[in-house]
């Protein structure tokens, strides 16, 4: 009887050792179940995101497309532009060089010119020299004109009044012919 009783007890243990067993596997598929639920709602949730997402990119890449459409015809243009530029630089490039050789030859012109301002310069310096000179000599033959003038004048006085004494003298001969002959 004991040990029926003891098996009894060993059963009851296995039963309760059991029991818990498959309660906590009970709670534990519980507990896998409701993750499961969830991962499938996020799953489905993933899905209808990833749809959306697949939309989403089908209407960037159609976009896109119709933007690299335009981009490529903007391309095209910026092409032609830069080679209607590259023609024009290569007519500015040639402009450049002949203006090049006409500033050359015009700073060449300068340079003479500049030369030649020199000798000028110094030519009028000394004609400037020269000048101050003639003033001086010109100033000295003024003041001596005046004298000679000075001079004159009383030379002109002195003969006029020579002239009258000797007219004084003429008569006063004819006056003395004229008594020696009475």
């Amino acid at each position: 009887l004991t040990g029926q009783q003891q098996e009894i007890n060993n059963l009851i243990q296995r039963k309760i050792a059991v029991d818990e067993e498959n309660a906590r596997l009970k709670n534990e598929f519980s507990n896998l179940n409701q993750k499961f639920k969830d991962k499938s709602q996020e799953l489905k949730d993933t899905e209808e995101c990833a749809q959306k997402k697949e939309e989403q990119n089908r209407l960037v890449i159609k976009n896109l497309e119709e933007e690299n459409n335009g981009l490529n015809t903007c391309c095209a243009d910026l092409i032609n532009d830069l080679e209607k530029l590259r023609k024009q630089e290569a007519q500015w490039k040639t402009e450049k060089s002949g203006n090049d050789a006409r500033i050359k030859n015009l700073e060449t012109d300068l340079t003479e010119a500049r030369e030649q301002m020199k000798e000028l310069r110094s030519i009028c310096s000394n004609l400037s020299s020269q000048v101050a000179v003639k003033q001086e000599e010109l100033s000295q033959k003024d003041s001596d004109v005046i004298k000679a003038k000075k001079e004159l004048q009383q030379l002109q006085n002195l003969y006029r009044q020579n002239i009258e004494h000797t007219a004084q003298q003429a008569e006063l001969i004819k006056q003395l012919q004229a008594l020696n002959t009475d």
